[in-house]
């Protein structure tokens, strides 16, 4: 199950975990226009656990999804120097 909620200045994405035991904790993917924020709580120190991914490295993800185990670089549109 997830939940979708737009914000001001972003998207909220909430991946809840449904199914047989053990189940991992919830998801939070934010999206933003400087890129993506994915948080979740660490059930072993209860401590919440950031990673932040730049529009790039999102593009080269969902890339990554379709391709055969290997090493890939996405071309960047000319004058894009983002990173």
């Amino acid at each position: 199950m997830f939940t979708i909620e737009h914000d001001f200045d972003a998207t909220v994405i909430t991946l809840i975990d449904e199914g047989e035991a053990p189940l991992n904790e919830d998801v939070v993917i934010e999206s933003h226009e400087e890129g993506v924020t994915l948080t979740q709580v660490d059930p072993d120190t209860d401590e919440v656990m950031v990673v932040n991914l730049s529009m790039h490295q999102l593009k080269e993800l969902r890339a990554a999804l379709d391709l055969p185990e290997g090493i890939y670089r996405l071309k960047r549109p000319s004058g894009d120097q983002s990173s």
